[in-house]
């Protein structure tokens, strides 16, 4: 087995341990496909992948909107509560370090096995949630002055 699996194979167990079923997944599925033979599909994940990833999400987040739980009316309401406008602010600065993030983590992939590692960790020391890599990768594109 060559290095670049013992380290897929790491991170796997990794996401294995800490209850990361997403990581998990994913470190198997890039394993199988090195396995399997099929690295011929690496270059155009690498292409289309994150954007594959954010479509999703994108209708995961967008979902209740659409079938009705949130409504034109409580969206027009949150114009006007502070909590509401705080989320806005917020969600507009999320958004803004994720591009940012994307950027980075396209023209530095080497950051991006410290951040999932750094993800990881967060998820299985302090119980955090791994929706981190896009925004930590914006966050240090600040810090390192990239992006």
């Amino acid at each position: 087995m060559d290095i670049t699996s013992l380290l897929l194979l790491a991170l796997a167990a990794l996401g294995i341990v800490s209850n990361n079923s997403p990581v998990t997944i994913a470190m198997v599925s890039l394993l199988l496909l090195r396995v399997l033979g099929l690295q011929q599909v690496f270059p155009w994940l690498e292409k289309y992948g994150l954007t594959i990833g954010i479509i999703i999400l994108t209708i995961g987040v967008m979902t209740p909107l659409a079938s009705g739980k949130i409504t034109l009316q409580s969206i027009w309401q949150s114009f006007f509560h502070w909590k509401s406008l705080a989320a806005i602010g917020i969600g507009i600065l999320v958004a803004y370090l994720g591009g940012r993030g994307a950027v980075l983590m396209g023209s530095q992939p080497t950051v991006v096995a410290g951040l999932l590692i750094g993800t990881v960790i967060g998820v299985a020391v302090f119980k955090g949630v791994p929706v981190g890599p896009l925004i930590a990768a914006g966050i240090l594109s600040l810090v390192i002055g990239r992006g």
